[in-house]
């Protein structure tokens, strides 16, 4: 956790304990099962370079909200495991049939139905070929962004 994390839940939630931890305890060795979506959501996103301007944040919180969220949740499937069986020295895998997570909502039942509804809306409305368009632009202008900041600071 980051220090204007720490302080928010100083001052504004004082009853609610924080402990600062990165892994469950007595399990010193599981920070890669904390931090594996590290890789999937941003490091192949935004690559592996040291971000500290602070002027990106509004390129890439509008990249996650209006591109890649929307790209992840509606059309993107994603199989989930389903059980694990030892046969001998093996392990058989089984996993559900792939499914975006709209359709893993649309299906349960714990959404109302103007909740649905809701989200069906906004399914209707989003095209994936113009996310992906969109997305790549985006990125290329992330791209432009920190070559041109590179750039500035070798020849300052």
């Amino acid at each position: 956790m980051n220090y204007e994390l720490m302080t928010y839940f100083r001052e504004n939630r004082p009853g609610i304990p924080v402990q600062m931890t990165r892994s469950r305890p007595y399990k010193k060795d599981d920070n890669c099962y904390v931090e594996q979506k590290n890789f999937t959501h941003v490091r192949q996103l935004f690559g592996y370079v040291r971000l500290g301007d602070s002027d990106l944040i509004p390129l890439m919180n509008e990249i996650y909200r209006d591109y890649w969220g929307p790209l992840q949740n509606f059309f993107m499937p994603s199989q989930k495991l389903l059980r694990k069986t030892r046969i001998g020295s093996r392990i058989k895998k089984e996993y559900e049939p792939a499914l975006t997570p709209y359709q893993r909502l649309m299906n349960s039942s714990t959404l109302t139905d103007q909740q649905k509804t809701v989200l069906q809306e906004r399914k209707s409305r989003l095209n994936s070929f113009h996310l992906q368009i969109g997305l790549q632009n985006k990125l290329e202008q992330f791209e432009e962004i920190l070559r041109q900041r590179n750039t500035g600071l070798i020849a300052a």
